[in-house]
């Protein structure tokens, strides 16, 4: 009976993407030179105000925007990317609610603005959260949302004159309300005799600190006016055969041929094909693996697309190069298959968090956590609790880590945060967040949320229903979400895949108890999994440490302590992986910043390395236990070629 139904899902599910594709509107494609585009990054010092009037709409009211802002009023250097709240000596700065405004002047190179065939696209990586964007004074875009890009056609702006050079202004306001994404609600403290007049606070329900700025790239890119807009590729196996299929949407001109060509890593063409829609079959193929589960993991092909478009100025061309992994991704009762083969995430979950820059993205900081991840032998990560920067996704189809691709989902527990306008408000984020990301094999999974609370009675339409937009938008994943709900009161949970659980047995609770872990995790995974019959992932553990503290019988905040806990999670892991359990994903890869409070000694401190990128003991402890797990997966994978044994998958 499952073998018939998997394999009509995949019936269903071929269906389902070309549905889905027509769903996306737009391509975000990642900004990539070639024969034909070119890239201008504008990263560095940019100019800065935040508006500290009482109503943060004076530069609204004074029109900020129409001219530059050293015209109306004292300004800051300001480096992009970063968050703004920890660059300064400024203390209003750093808690600061409301509008801040960035400034550019950028020079155009003057085929850009003299060639009325190329096409220039200004593109914002990442503002947190509500941003508004002029040139020269004129509108150009606006977005809500603050881990995702967006994107402006500014060529007849640019154009006009020709200029030599351009002025980007950037208002951004990161204020959250019930129904942003994340939420959040603003407090006015209206006792005078405590608080000044107009005094207000931001409150969320997150553990993590409300960075903002343009946190990542800020650029401009050209195109020929006609020009690839979009390209989705999903891949399959049949036997020893790689699938690409494709689908590729042109904008510009509607008389136009495609070629696509696609590279193994030598560079040499091992499947052509033309049109719009197609597969590519690439005989003895090589699978795109995680790290540690294969001799050669992480094999990358390259998709070489050709457009030549006839415009009212003539031909034109266009190039775009895509890495591609073939691999195929299932799930069954107990078991998630990465290329029909049992996959166990053992990893972390992290934060997009340093010292000084925030939030703000950085390479030597990325390479260096990506070295760190490598070194603990971490095959997986979950994007805790948003999207990260492309690079980082990157670099995880480069070296085979594993992904959950988790939206802004995160402190949704107040009635008024699923409501219609916050549920369609979700919906498009998990649109932009596939469009984004669809094409990244290490995105093995999607996560809509973090702890919401599933429990509340508007709780199971609002997941059944953006659940099942995320599974028509992109049919070949499973989706999840996050929860620490109990197993008999989440109404979230029987739409989903895979169960993620977060639980902090003697940490929240049972404080210093750490004798009980063992029995609470096990009922823990026995009910869940008694009640609903799919595999699950510990999706949160651990413990608070402050590096240095050593107690002996362990303390709390000891490193001791942390260590100790694992050990007794680890245990029952043990059990249980043996069954059902597919997945740990400690709590967290490092240190990071939270709201000041008097249980946060400058921030969260459940960091197996500190926010400084320095080990822990647990660190010494995971290293060991991830290691030896790879080491298992070898050994099983040597000693059994054939099929897995277990349930028919329902494949994706």
């Amino acid at each position: 009976m499952l073998r018939g139904l998997a394999g009509t899902w995949a019936v269903v599910g071929a269906l389902l993407w070309g549905c889905g594709l027509a769903l996306l509107q737009g391509g975000m494609l990642y900004p990539r030179e070639s024969r034909s585009r070119e890239r201008k990054e504008l990263d560095g010092l940019w100019r800065f105000r935040a508006d500290f009037s009482q109503n943060r709409r004076q530069g609204f009211e004074q029109q900020w925007y129409r001219t530059p802002l050293r015209e109306s009023g004292p300004s800051l250097d300001m480096p992009v990317p970063s968050s703004f709240n920890d660059v300064g000596q400024d203390g209003r700065l750093r808690s600061f609610v409301g509008w801040v405004w960035y400034e550019r002047e950028a020079t155009l190179p003057q085929r850009w603005t003299e060639d009325l065939g190329t096409r220039v696209v200004l593109r914002i990586g990442s503002a947190h959260y509500y941003a508004i964007v002029w040139v020269n004074g004129v509108h150009v875009a606006e977005h809500e949302g603050g881990h995702l890009p967006f994107e402006a056609d500014i060529s007849r702006l640019v154009q006009s004159g020709p200029l030599s050079s351009c002025r980007i202004t950037i208002a951004i306001n990161n204020t959250l309300s019930p129904n942003t994404l994340p939420p959040g609600t603003i407090l006015y403290k209206t006792d005078t005799s405590k608080y000044p007049k107009g005094y207000f606070v931001q409150n969320t329900n997150f553990d993590f600190f409300n960075y903002a700025g343009l946190h990542r790239t800020v650029l401009l890119y050209t195109t020929p006016t006609a020009y690839i807009d979009d390209i989705t590729v999903t891949t399959d196996v049949d036997q020893d055969t790689g699938l690409v299929n494709y689908q590729i949407v042109v904008q510009g001109s509607e008389h136009f041929q495609l070629e696509v060509c696609l590279l193994d890593e030598e560079g040499t063409v091992v499947a052509k094909g033309t049109g719009g829609r197609g597969q590519l079959q690439v005989p003895s193929a090589h699978l795109w693996w995680p790290y540690l589960m294969h001799e050669h993991p992480a094999y990358l092909y390259s998709l070489e697309v050709k457009l030549t478009a006839q415009t009212a100025a003539g031909f034109v061309s266009d190039f775009y190069t895509l890495p591609v992994g073939i691999r195929t991704v299932a799930v069954t009762q107990s078991q998630f298959l990465i290329n029909g083969k049992p996959f166990y995430f053992h990893g972390v979950n992290k934060h997009e968090d340093a010292d000084i820059r925030g939030k703000g993205f950085d390479w030597p900081l990325l390479v260096k956590d990506f070295n760190l991840l490598r070194w603990l032998g971490a095959n997986a990560f979950r994007t805790s609790h948003y999207p990260y920067a492309e690079e980082v996704m990157q670099l995880c189809d480069r070296y085979g880590i594993v992904v959950i691709d988790e939206s802004p989902g995160v402190g949704i527990v107040l009635a008024q945060s699923y409501s219609n306008v916050s549920l369609q408000h979700h919906l498009e984020v998990m649109e932009e967040m596939v469009r984004r990301d669809k094409n990244h094999p290490s995105v093995v999974m999607w996560s809509v949320a973090n702890e919401p609370a599933s429990f509340l009675k508007p709780a199971g339409y609002y997941f059944k229903t953006l659940i099942a937009h995320t599974k028509a938008l992109d049919p070949s994943r499973p989706v999840t979400f996050v929860t620490n709900s109990n197993y008999e009161a989440d109404l979230g949970v029987p739409y989903v895949d895979v169960i993620c659980v977060n639980s902090y047995y003697s940490w929240y609770h049972d404080y210093g108890h750490m004798e009980v872990i063992q029995l609470q995790l096990a009922t823990q995974f026995e009910s869940w999994y008694k009640t609903y019959q799919k595999p699950i992932i510990q999706s949160e553990y651990g413990a608070e440490t402050i590096t240095g503290f050593h107690e002996d019988p362990p303390l709390m905040f000891s490193e001791e302590y942390q260590k100790g806990l694992l050990e007794q999670y680890h245990v029952v892991l043990d059990q249980k992986r043996r069954e059902y359990v597919v997945g740990e994903l400690i709590w967290n890869f490092a240190d990071f910043m939270t709201d000041q409070s008097p249980q946060r000694p400058i921030g969260n401190r459940k960091g197996i390395f500190t926010r400084q990128r320095q080990p822990k003991s647990a660190a010494f402890l995971l290293r060991e236990r991830y290691w030896k797990l790879a080491n298992e997966t070898k050994c099983h994978r040597s000693a059994v070629k054939s099929q897995c044994v277990g349930n028919s998958p329902f494949t994706f």
